[in-house]
């Protein structure tokens, strides 16, 4: 299957503002892509590329006063079936899990598993540990947290979704990372694209979305509280201990968003 996926955003800025953009395709999907998907700013400015902590793929540059546009546009090529997990992926005993996979069992600014530990071995002690516990928490969050655009917040945390029974896509993953660390689950925040094909129209407009990997059976497996059910074409942007580590974009300074398009549309092979 070949997608067309990609990226609009459109902001006003007061003075010249500095910015990190997190918008590219991870490496570890580089191969699939049929072209690079390069950042490209309206007007044209000078940018840079790093790589972060994470090895995520961000750029910066200057935005100039004014009104600035950027985005991506690329195709990928993906299976096209629904993707299939290991529902029998068993836990790792913290003393065997490789050394890379132990920070994320540690509290994060918007994951606070130490906070919510009590509570999580209250609602899943009770489950087979493993990929079963696993998705014990995402049906649990999924069921728990409403979806709201209207009372979506950049500050709330895990606790704050737990309690509240509110939130938008990072709120459910950010939820479900915090129990399954509580869990001694290693679990990362993803953010990326998931399309609609395979599922009945109409479709939402679309948006990034936020997801979960736990490290169980020897790998990272995806969970989604949030959607709670395989999807066709999911594509990995980037993953971090929680949003704050992978900010779509990062201003050091004032804007107004004026303009966001994102598109996950199947092509003919």
């Amino acid at each position: 299957m070949r997608i067309r996926l990609g990226c609009e955003m459109t902001f006003d800025f007061t003075q010249p503002t500095p910015l990190i953009a997190m918008l590219n395709v991870h490496y570890s999907r580089a191969s699939d892509l049929e072209r690079p998907d390069f950042l490209i700013t309206n007007p044209s400015v000078p940018i840079e590329s790093y790589r972060d902590s994470f090895g995520n793929w961000c750029t910066r540059f200057v935005a100039p006063a004014g009104r600035v546009s950027f985005g991506t546009d690329t195709v990928i090529r993906a299976p096209g079936t629904f993707e299939v997990g290991d529902p029998f992926a068993v836990q790792h005993e913290v003393q065997h899990l490789p050394a890379e996979t132990l920070l994320y069992l540690l509290p994060s600014r918007y994951c606070e598993s130490d906070v919510l530990a009590s509570e999580a071995w209250r609602l899943f002690g009770h489950t087979q540990p493993g990929a079963a516990r696993a998705q014990a928490v995402c049906d649990f969050v999924h069921n728990h947290i409403v979806f709201n655009y209207g009372l979506a917040r950049p500050t709330r945390t895990a606790a704050e979704a737990y309690s509240e029974r509110s939130g938008v896509c990072r709120d459910f993953a950010h939820l479900g990372v915090a129990f399954c660390r509580a869990l001694n689950i290693p679990t990362r925040y993803c953010t990326g694209y998931i399309s609609d094909i395979g599922l009945p129209k109409p479709w939402a407009a679309m948006d990034f979305a936020g997801w979960m990997e736990c490290y169980l059976g020897g790998r990272w497996q995806t969970f989604d509280p949030r959607n709670n059910a395989p999807r066709i074409g999911r594509v990995l942007i980037a993953y971090g201990r929680d949003a704050a580590d992978v900010p779509l974009t990062h201003m050091f300074g004032p804007s107004i968003l004026s303009g966001f398009k994102v598109w996950t549309d199947e092509l003919p092979d």
